[in-house]
């Protein structure tokens, strides 16, 4: 709940101003049935009009004031309750964007939409009903006994004796509520998680005629969820009908003593049509601390998910020039004596490469110049996305060293490091935008430069062939675009920038061999400054590289321009032998 409270915090004065109106209105509200039951009890029996008006007009005076000041709390707690939610997830946003590669995977992608989502929602539920039901509830209960007080003791003791009794069930059932709730929002993630797989992979799914199996999938986590929420909502209503039972106990006996007193000429008839109402609004007021307690396990357990995100402490800390390694030659990029396991505790991170917590890659070491090229070839898992992944920084290397012009990486800002890249990444995303700004990215870039670097990746001829040109629509993962066109729009996007350091992760495989031939011949010819790594599964594609890495279960079995490796490397003349064979 702190984090709420922080969030609502910069809105305290409109929050204040909110709960000052919805007390003055509770007020007004309960003022109601004493001007009934003076009206009925004194003013009517006297037979005079212009009391009868008058007290007339003042109550319906007090119930549109009410009105009046309702509608206005409600409005500002409703504006206030948005603008903390707005605030927690541009925060929770921001911070995720800045999570490092471990950090993402321990959280994972379905936690984290469901976070940002499913959590912040039930966040804004609570600041909004902080703001009313909190105030209404308690003012209802303590106000309709003190004013039942004033009426009829031996009547208002009966509410005395049962408010404790309420308060205790209703608290002792809400500290099971958090754990429970927590709980369920673990399931949403299960949820989330399949129908993200899902609807990413809907086309393998249709192909191989699967629709049955993931429905089957789907079905358990979502009766998993359902069967949690039960659980939960189950031992979250006990209070309800417990509090209605007590309450219509104590209704009767109001009507059987209030009787009695007035029988007895204690009392008069009008009090006890007074505490009918009276004992209605303590009612309202202890199913409202019922759903206050109830709101609160919820917001709970998803405001220490949220702060679980928020309070994550960066754990790539940039080092000091004292601190940070210096690398053995004055090369561009360097890669020196490099270990790294995915899983191991320095960063317990997931595996891309699929190898299973074993190391991924083992004393890695290679160089480039300035405007140099490097082609990175072998299986799948052999630990060629890892290069990438910790020459960007996603991670931190165990042993060894990787250096970007003289410097450690971990030296470096993290954008002042990554804005020297232009990056295509395996399974790189089209977002749902136009041609123009999928290119440009945010950046100040102009047509001239996005078309520039549209006909390198010869994307200009798709771009032009559609008769709004740059202004064409993509949808969501570029749904509207093959794999060629979109695998040539996001190199358009690496491009555009003219990077220092361009990197290619298996990004031509969808490219026909003459325009993955065009590509690599325009990066050489107008991108010669970029500093340019190629992952590839095709020889074709890193046969002109200046340096070719080839790698075997993380490690390197190969180092060399083309000519070399076709020498010394049986792996490498092997792959080339199968595929320029199989070409033949």
């Amino acid at each position: 709940m702190k984090l709420i409270f922080r969030y609502m915090k910069p809105y305290a004065f409109s929050i204040f101003l909110g709960m000052f109106l919805k007390l003055s209105s509770t007020l007004c509200e309960l003022m109601l049935p004493y001007i009934l039951e003076h009206l009925i009890g004194k003013v009517v029996p006297t037979g005079q009009m212009k009391p009868v008006i008058f007290w007339g007009l003042l109550m319906i005076a007090t119930a549109a004031l009410t009105r009046q000041l309702n509608v206005a709390a409600n409005r500002r707690a409703v504006e206030n309750a948005h603008n903390v939610s707005y605030d927690v997830r541009q925060d929770l946003f921001a911070r995720t964007a800045n999570l490092s590669g471990r950090q993402f995977d321990s959280f994972g992608l379905p936690s984290l939409t469901s976070r940002m989502t499913s959590d912040s929602y039930n966040v804004q539920s609570c600041a909004q009903s902080l703001q009313t039901l909190c105030i209404r509830a308690p003012i209802m209960l303590v106000g309709g006994i003190a004013v039942s007080m004033t009426m009829d003791v031996a009547l208002a003791s009966i509410l005395c004796v049962m408010f404790p009794i309420l308060l205790v069930v209703s608290i002792t059932v809400s500290r099971y509520g958090i754990p429970l709730y927590r709980r369920v929002q673990e399931r949403l993630d299960d949820v989330v998680r399949v129908m993200r797989e899902n609807i990413t992979g809907i086309r393998v799914v249709k192909a191989l005629s699967k629709s049955d199996y993931e429905k089957r999938r789907f079905g358990r986590a979502n009766d998993n969820m359902r069967k949690s929420d039960i659980k939960a909502s189950t031992i979250m209503a006990i209070p309800g009908p417990f509090m209605q039972l007590c309450l219509n106990v104590g209704l009767t006996l109001v009507v059987v003593i209030g009787a009695r007193r007035v029988h007895n000429g204690q009392m008069e008839p009008t009090v006890i049509l007074a505490f009918l109402i009276y004992f209605n609004m303590v009612l309202q007021g202890v199913m409202g601390l019922n759903r206050i307690f109830m709101m609160l396990s919820k917001a709970s357990a998803s405001a220490n998910r949220i702060a679980q995100v928020l309070e994550t402490e960066p754990d790539q800390r940039v080092l000091s020039p004292e601190e940070a390694k210096t690398p053995a030659g004055d090369e561009f990029i360097r890669f020196e004596h490099v270990n790294f396991t995915y899983g191991h505790p320095a960063h317990g991170a997931a595996d891309p490469d699929g190898l299973g917590g074993e190391p991924c890659l083992t004393d890695i070491s290679f160089a480039l110049k300035r405007g140099e090229s490097l082609g990175i070839i072998g299986p799948t898992g052999c630990g060629k996305t890892t290069i990438i992944n910790l020459l960007m920084r996603f991670y931190d290397v165990e042993d060894g060293g990787v250096f970007v012009d003289g410097r450690d990486v971990r030296s470096y800002g993290k954008d002042e490091l990554h804005q020297k890249f232009g990056v295509v990444f395996q399974n790189d995303m089209v977002f749902f935008n136009t041609l123009r700004e999928n290119i440009r990215f945010g950046r100040d870039l102009d047509d001239g430069a996005l078309m520039a670097a549209a006909r390198d990746a010869a994307a200009e001829e798709f771009i032009t062939a559609r008769e709004e040109g740059l202004d064409h629509w993509a949808e969501i993962g570029g749904a509207n675009l093959s794999g060629g066109q979109k695998q040539r729009l996001l190199i358009s996007r690496a491009l555009a920038a003219h990077p220092e350091i361009l990197i290619l992760d298996d990004s031509s495989s969808a490219l026909d061999y003459k325009t993955d031939a065009a590509l690599r011949k325009a990066i050489f010819d107008h991108h010669q400054n970029s500093t340019t790594i190629m992952v590839a599964q095709r020889v074709s594609s890193v046969q002109a590289m200046t340096n070719i890495l080839v790698m075997d279960d993380g490690r390197c079995i190969g180092y060399g321009d083309h000519a070399h490796l076709l020498e010394t490397c049986p792996a490498y003349r092997e792959i080339y032998e199968t595929q320029m064979g199989a070409l033949a």
